[in-house]
C-alpha cells in the first residue's frame, strides 16, 4: 500500500497575510464528485529553500473538476504545503474584480470540503469561490470547480498553479469579488491560475517522499531479526500481534525506494519464511 511520509523542508517564506477560517459543512455549492480513495499521510521536518520552475498552465481539458491519474513518483519530488490552523493567503486586484487567493494543506477530500465550505461562510457576497484540490502521488487524485465562470477558466488554472509548484496534499480556493468588467476566457484564465500561484508561492512547503507499508507474519523466533533489518533501513513498525500457534505479525513502513532490498533481505534472514498478507 503506497502512502506518503514527509521529510518537510522549509521553502523561503514570504507569507503576507493569514485569515482565520473555521471549518464547517454548510454552503458547498457546485461540488463534483470524489474520484479516488482517500490515503493517509504522515510528517517530519527538515529545511531547504529550494523553490521549482513552474509549469505551463494546462488549459484544454474541462472534465478536471474530477480525476485521478497514475504515474512514477520515484524520481519527481512532490511538495506540500506546510500545516497551519489558519490559511495562507493572498490577494490582488485585477480590472477593479478583487482575487483572493487561499491555501492549505489538506490529506483528504473531507477535509478540503470543510475548508471550501467555511471559505464560503467567510465571503458570502463573493461572485464566485473556485477550488483545486490536489492529492497524491501515485495514482493522483484531482478535484476541482468553476463555481460559475465559464467551464475551464477558473479550477483548471488553480489546478495548474498547484501542479506547477510540484504540490501534493495541498487546496487552494480563489475568491473573487466581481469589479464590473469582463475579463474575457484568457483573462480569467491568468487571474485565477496568477492567484493560485501568488499564495502558493508566498506558502512554506514540504517534501514528500513515497512510502510502502506491508504487513508480514513469520515465526516469533525471527521477530529480533524483523526489527533489526527495518532499523537499518530507517523503516518503522507497529500494530504487532501473535497469532494462536505463536506466529510473529507485524505492520513494516520504509521509503518505496528501499522496499525491494528490505524485503530480500528478510527472506534471506528467515530462510524465506516471511508470508506477506493483506493490512487490514
Amino acid at each position: 500500500m503506497m502512502v506518503f511520509a514527509v521529510l518537510s523542508m522549509l521553502v523561503q517564506h514570504q507569507q503576507t497575510s493569514r485569515t482565520g477560517a473555521a471549518a464547517t459543512l454548510a454552503g458547498i455549492r457546485c461540488m463534483a464528485f470524489w474520484a479516488g480513495s482517500h490515503g493517509h499521510h504522515i510528517y517530519s521536518i527538515r529545511r531547504s529553500t529550494f523553490h521549482p520552475k513552474l509549469s505551463a498552465l494546462s488549459t484544454g481539458n474541462t472534465d478536471a473538476d474530477r480525476r485521478e491519474t497514475t504515474g512514477s513518483s520515484d524520481d519527481v519530488e512532490i511538495r506540500a504545503l506546510i500545516p497551519s490552523s489558519d490559511p495562507y493567503v493572498s490577494e490582488q486586484v485585477i480590472k477593479k474584480s478583487r482575487f483572493i487567493g487561499l491555501a492549505k494543506h489538506c490529506t483528504s477530500w473531507d477535509d478540503a470540503q470543510e475548508f471550501v465550505a467555511s471559505v464560503w461562510k467567510e465571503h458570502p457576497k463573493a461572485r464566485h469561490v473556485c477550488f483545486g484540490f490536489v492529492a497524491g502521488a501515485n495514482p493522483v487524485r484531482e478535484r476541482c470547480i468553476d463555481d460559475g465562470e465559464p467551464t475551464g477558466t477558473a479550477g483548471v488554472p488553480i489546478l495548474g498553479g498547484i501542479k506547477g509548484e510540484g504540490l501534493s496534499d495541498t487546496v487552494c480556493v480563489v475568491v473573487r469579488y466581481f469589479g464590473g468588467v469582463k475579463l474575457g476566457a484568457g483573462g480569467l484564465i491568468r487571474a485565477y491560475g496568477g492567484t493560485a500561484r501568488l499564495v502558493l508561492r508566498e506558502s512554506p512547503t514540504e517534501i514528500l517522499i513515497p512510502q510502502s507499508t506491508i504487513r508480514l507474519v513469520t515465526s516469533s523466533s525471527n521477530a529480533g531479526s524483523i526489527y533489526d533489518l527495518v532499523n537499518k533501513a530507517n523503516g518503522s513498525t507497529g500494530r504487532e500481534s501473535y497469532r494462536d500457534n505463536g506466529d510473529f505479525e507485524v505492520t513494516i513502513t520504509c521509503e518505496s525506494s528501499k522496499l525491494k532490498e528490505l524485503q530480500e533481505r528478510l527472506q534471506d534472514a528467515t530462510r524465506g519464511g516471511v508470508e506477506y498478507i493483506t493490512d487490514k
